[in-house]
């Protein structure tokens, strides 16, 4: 498969379909240019709040648990509260999407996010933190799952490049929460509740962009077309000009037609993918290594001897390598016709961090959370092969439906089953050796998700 960036090259000229908007001259080109502009700042502010509502309360977890008289299970409990939220909400963001819009959905998704993190800290007991941190990651799962749908449907020329974009603010969000976390909480007088609650300021900011496109919802499909002219082409009929013009240019002339004739695509029998199926255990998996890390890493430190500040830096370290490898393998990997490699590699670094951190945690811990950094981008991998596993917009939005709830609901046990095995063997040997065993089915569920073919062709036999 070539990539999405570079497919339409190949396209056959084929007369654009122009919108009844397009036609009857209702939005100038500008107009389309300043909504195309506001959706990269919403999808760039959004990303940057997918995060720190789970590092922040990663690199302050002892002070919580201290604070609301938590055991090491309940602790489990509250970081594999995440996947669950995300398991549940995400399921429910097609159909939202299907009858709000994109857009307002996502809106919607940051009003929860800030309404959540400001209530949480404030909730005075274990009950209450646990429901706004529910709230807040509503909000989240939601956003995850429309996320790869809107870059597909606005940019469906650039979706590893905007998939980069994306992951790489994610990741810059996952990691200025974690860095600065303790010592903000420091300067707010050491009172953990404020160094929490402050996040809900940046969640408050994201909704702002995504007010004027929710209003505009009616014109998403086409201004996302229209953007790119060979991308918007109507595809000849037969397998063969599919083929040769790309999933990105299928998926816009799709999106386009349904738009046209108000008619929805039928909807895939998801469930007969195998590629479909292997790419959700490959999300649960690196969503359990990612949430592990993210809720235990810095505790995981501090137990070692390391400070809390220093601890909470490495979390960072852990994270901020996602922020130029969160732009470098979605690029890579869309001009690749296997991402296996891309796999294996990152798997083998998930080995030796969590082979350093079994037998060294604090006396190699920049190396391992370098190297854990590494595994972690895993993720936007994951996200780049969901749009390059569907060739029309329709089977995206299941595709990423599908591998993501599924993916966060294989990945609930894995924190909470961290929690117990730290609390009742009194050490982190063996949590540190489940998710090291872990990384071998990831590698092999990786490579299946990673061959050349898309989820339509294998539900359809």
């Amino acid at each position: 498969m070539t990539g999405e960036e570079t497919a339409t090259t190949t396209s056959p000229p084929i007369r654009p379909i122009r919108s009844s908007a397009q036609d009857t001259g209702l939005r100038p080109p500008a107009t389309r240019a300043w909504l195309t502009r506001l959706v990269i700042v919403g999808i760039v502010l959004t990303a940057l709040n997918l995060r720190p509502a789970i590092t922040s309360l990663g690199a302050l977890l002892e002070e919580v648990r201290d604070g609301l008289g938590m055991s090491g299970s309940v602790a489990g409990l509250l970081t594999s509260v995440p996947s669950l939220c995300f398991a549940v909400f995400g399921v429910m963001a097609p159909r939202l999407a299907r009858r709000f819009g994109p857009a307002a959905v996502v809106c919607a998704g940051m009003l929860a996010i800030a309404a959540g993190l400001a209530i949480r800290p404030f909730a005075g007991n274990t009950v209450g933190f646990l429901v706004a941190s529910a709230l807040a990651l509503m909000g989240i799962a939601v956003s995850n799952v429309l996320m790869p749908v809107i870059v597909k449907r606005w940019f469906p020329d650039r979706v590893g490049t905007m998939t980069g974009l994306y992951s790489m603010a994610l990741a810059l969000g996952t990691a200025v929460a974690a860095a600065v976390t303790v010592p903000m909480t420091r300067s707010l007088g050491g009172d953990w509740q404020w160094g929490l609650a402050v996040w809900a300021g940046l969640a408050a900011v994201a909704v702002l962009p995504w007010i004027p496109l929710a209003r505009a919802k009616g014109t998403v499909l086409s201004a996302g077309t229209a953007s790119a002219p060979v991308s918007a082409s109507a595809p000849a009929s037969g397998p063969a000009s599919a083929s040769a013009s790309g999933p990105a240019s299928v998926s816009a002339s799709a999106s386009v037609v349904a738009a046209e004739t108000g008619q929805e695509p039928a909807p895939l029998r998801i469930t007969r993918s195998r590629t479909a199926w292997a790419l959700a255990v490959f999300f649960g998996l690196q969503a359990t290594a990612a949430y592990v890390t993210m809720g235990w890493m810095a505790q995981i430190f501090r137990d070692a001897g390391v400070s809390a500040g220093t601890a909470g830096l490495l979390l960072a370290v852990t994270m901020v390598m996602g922020v130029p490898l969160a732009f470098v393998i979605p690029r890579l990997a869309t001009r690749l016709p296997h991402q296996g490699p891309i796999v294996v590699v990152l798997g083998l670094c998930g080995f030796a961090g969590y082979g350093g951190l079994y037998l060294a945690p604090a006396g190699g811990a920049w190396a391992w959370a370098v190297l854990l950094g590494i595994a972690n981008c895993a993720f936007p991998l994951a996200l780049t092969m969901v749009g390059m596993r569907a060739r029309t917009g329709a089977g995206v939005v299941q595709l990423s439906a599908f591998a993501q709830s599924t993916g966060y609901l294989i990945s609930i046990p894995g924190p909470l089953l961290v929690g117990v095995l730290y609390q009742h063997s009194g050490g982190w040997g063996l949590p540190i050796a489940l998710m090291a065993g872990l990384m071998v089915p990831q590698i092999v569920v990786g490579v299946l998700a990673g061959r050349d073919r898309t989820v339509e062709d294998e539900a359809a036999r």
